[in-house]
């Protein structure tokens, strides 16, 4: 049982959505982790938490305002325990802030493992995914980063007094709601885990600016053409197979990752993003197969069997050149990873 330990260790990865014409839909897990080493302390003791990585001058460590541990709560309260149990957590995150990699999810995620681990809940997989989607309504970032790998997903339709309760510690604002933690109903979200070919790897070029998931989101129309609802949904049929395949279709999984219901509504928002879309091919780069923005961007995602190094360039070269002095940016190379989340315990 959970509760004989006093250490644990819960490591989360870090993920991309919206991948090609998946919008809201495809997502994958990456080799980029944000962990939580917790160690019990004495009855009665305050929670000690400390941070180091990105955002560590920002990020707040009071328990009621930070993410991760604000959804613990969340989830323990509805479980009958007021508040979180005493512990000392660290906080590592290596995943930048605002920028399409999925950070929010991650803590999310992670708040709701770490409820798990120090309220000994034994709650299954499927179980926290509810309690993630109480809080980020995006399953295609909880989803690989619960469960790992390449994952498609989506959300049953809730009721409108399921949707917005304020007690709930939303990763993005609310608007109105109960007043008393609701317990999620059982099978918010749906997933299933995707083939992937293993030569194939991530190039994530993070550029040095932030593009907010409001924002991104507010830019998107009411009503797409039927034409663009269909471009999309060819693709993301011939996609999901061919990125299990091995030897790649370069060809094919090139023309499959374009996408007609997000990425040209967002292009104005990443300064250089339609150019590398258009200018960055697998006849001119081999070993590209796709690109697409990562997320609600700006972070730009390159999938490539190799030439990573060379291909990451050509994408911050286009970001450097933009005007007024263009935007300096860092990249990494990332493995697609099967596993997901996990809680290891400790003596």
């Amino acid at each position: 049982m959970a509760s004989t330990h006093n250490k644990f260790k819960i490591t989360v990865p870090a993920t991309s959505a919206n991948i090609g014409p998946g919008f809201d839909v495809l997502g994958i897990a990456f080799s980029l982790y944000l962990t939580l080493e917790c160690e019990r302390l004495p009855a009665g003791s305050p929670v000690q938490m400390t941070y180091e990585g990105e955002g560590a001058k920002d990020v707040p460590l009071v328990p009621e305002k930070n993410l991760i541990t604000k959804t613990a709560i969340y989830v323990l309260s509805t479980h009958g325990v007021p508040t979180l149990p005493p512990l000392k957590i660290h906080v590592n995150n290596p995943i930048p802030l605002g920028r399409g990699l999925g950070s929010s999810g991650s803590a999310v995620v992670a708040g709701v493992l770490l409820a798990n681990a120090a309220g000994n809940l034994n709650m299954t997989n499927d179980r926290m995914l509810d309690y993630c989607l109480m809080v980020e309504r995006h399953p295609d970032n909880v989803a690989p980063a619960l469960f790992g790998g390449f994952v498609a997903s989506f959300l049953r339709e809730l009721e409108p007094e399921e949707l917005e309760p304020v007690s709930i510690p939303r990763s993005e604002p609310t608007r109105n709601g109960a007043q008393q933690p609701p317990v999620p109903v059982t099978d918010i979200g749906h997933y299933i885990q995707l083939g992937w070919a293993p030569e194939i790897k991530a190039v994530a070029v993070i550029p040095d600016f932030e593009v907010a998931t409001e924002d991104a989101r507010a830019v998107l129309p009411d009503m797409y053409e039927r034409a663009d609802v269909i471009y999309n949904l060819q693709r993301i049929a011939v996609l999901t197979t061919a990125l299990s395949r091995s030897p790649i279709n370069t060809d094919l999984v090139y023309k499959a990752m374009t996408d007609k219901v997000h990425q040209p509504y967002r292009k104005h928002l990443i300064p250089g993003m339609a150019e590398m879309l258009e200018q960055i091919t697998p006849k001119k780069y081999p070993g590209m197969v796709g690109i697409c923005l990562s997320g609600a961007g700006p972070t730009i995602l390159v999938l490539a069997t190799e030439n990573f190094d060379k291909i990451a360039a050509a994408v911050q070269e286009i970001f450097e050149r933009q005007p007024n002095g263009g935007y300096k940016s860092m990249y990494k190379v990332l493995d697609v990873v099967k596993e997901g989340a996990q809680t290891q315990y400790f003596d």
